[in-house]
């Protein structure tokens, strides 16, 4: 099946000016994010051409390199050649790159301004990467009420839009997408007012608090959230926007992988509803987390993290290099934890796990009755006129 790189091959020779900015453009500039602009786009100065950037980006970097990388996002840096060989995107430039990894504030943000032919911008965030401190930071989501990320977010459209009469699109895939809507909704007013849409591609959601703002509901019209069937990730915390649900060719939270996700045309391939796993997924944080307080879910994601930022790595990849020794790292550093907060976390972990093979169960005790139900009615209607006439 078709994905965006396709979409770019077939739609290369089609401009905005004959076919306007749609959601699988936004998802090209969500994913384009991924690649490392470091060296390539200055965190202020001009705008550079995306030909310029391309050609700096190669200069720095193999395909070889590029390649061996293990995470999903690694094909990014390659959809600047199709986005180049075509009048659609041919004439954007990029500008305004800042990036910053720091362990010590939690923070993993990384973010670019694309102007596009048609005269608008787009505000594109990244997702999580395969820092540790990238993942705590999606976990801080759960009780911060602003990550550092966030608020850096919302400070970045501030500092560049504020002074500019220009339309504005912003979005992002995972995190990014969380970052997408935060910035959006909490810039100030005369930048709001210049966002016509905001894309979430399988972003997390919020804490109630931040849904039930005034700004959220003033920005929510033009929120566009897109999820696969099986998604996961974008079904987290409170999100009130609709749902669009496209199809994959992934299973499972594979399908979280935006290159997965099946286009036909301008628009992405769409189903009614999410796959009963990711209901089932949904329910079943959506009740582990409502039984915890902001305390117990600071204590998880404090214990957690620091386990593993007591293996010394960085990175997930790292991580994977050396299982052994990082799980030893990680013994002697649970040695060191009071006991009455390794049983607390232990007593969370086991909730969740006991929530999730209940709510396992009373999903296929209800697949079991549908399936029996279906069968009688099929043997009656199986049955004889004669002993039919006989029940009646």
């Amino acid at each position: 099946m078709a994905n965006i790189f396709d979409y770019l091959a077939w739609r290369k020779d089609v401009p905005f000016t004959v076919s306007p900015f749609n959601e699988v453009d936004g998802l090209v500039l969500s994913e384009l994010i991924y690649a490392d602009f470091s060296g390539c786009v200055a965190e202020d100065g001009e705008k550079v051409p995306l030909s310029a950037v391309r050609e700096r980006f190669w200069q720095r970097h193999t395909k070889e390199e590029i390649m061996a990388d293990d995470s999903f996002t690694k094909t990014a840096p390659f959809l600047m050649d199709d986005m180049l060989d075509g009048a659609r995107f041919a004439g954007t430039s990029v500008s305004w790159f800042y990036d910053v990894v720091d362990t010590a504030a939690d923070i993993q943000l990384a973010v670019a301004t694309f102007w596009l032919p048609d005269g608008t911008a787009f505000v594109a965030f990244r997702g999580t990467d395969s820092t540790i401190v990238g993942w705590k930071e999606d976990f801080l989501l759960s009780y911060l009420p602003e990550t550092e990320g966030q608020r850096r977010a919302a400070a970045y459209m501030d500092a560049h839009f504020s002074d500019l009469d220009v339309p504005v699109r912003v979005g992002g895939h995972s995190k990014g997408g969380n970052l997408a809507v935060y910035a959006a909704v909490a810039a100030c007013p005369t930048v709001r007012n210049r966002i016509t849409a905001v894309y979430s591609n399988d972003g997390p959601g919020f804490l109630d608090a931040f849904t039930q703002s005034e700004a959220y509901r003033e920005m929510l019209p033009r929120i566009i959230s897109i999820v696969p069937e099986e998604s996961m990730i974008g079904t987290l915390l409170s999100n009130e926007a609709y749902q669009h649900v496209v199809k994959s060719t992934a299973s499972g939270i594979i399908q979280h992988d935006g290159f997965s996700w099946q286009v036909l045309g301008p628009r992405f391939v769409e189903v009614d509803k999410r796959s009963d796993g990711s209901y089932l997924t949904e329910n079943t944080l959506k009740e582990w987390l409502g039984g915890m307080n902001g305390n117990d879910r600071r204590l998880f994601v404090g214990t957690l993290f620091g386990l593993l930022e007591a293996t010394g790595a960085e990175t997930i990849p790292q991580i994977k290099q050396d299982v052994v020794g990082a799980l030893n790292s990680m013994r002697k550093m649970l040695e060191t934890i009071p006991k009455e907060d390794r049983d607390a976390v232990w007593a969370i972990v086991t909730k969740l796990l006991k929530m999730g093979g209940e709510n396992v169960w009373q999903e296929a005790k209800k697949g079991l009755s549908a399936f029996l139900e279906s069968r009688a009615v099929r043997d009656k209607e199986k049955k004889p006129a004669g002993e039919l006439k006989e029940e009646t």
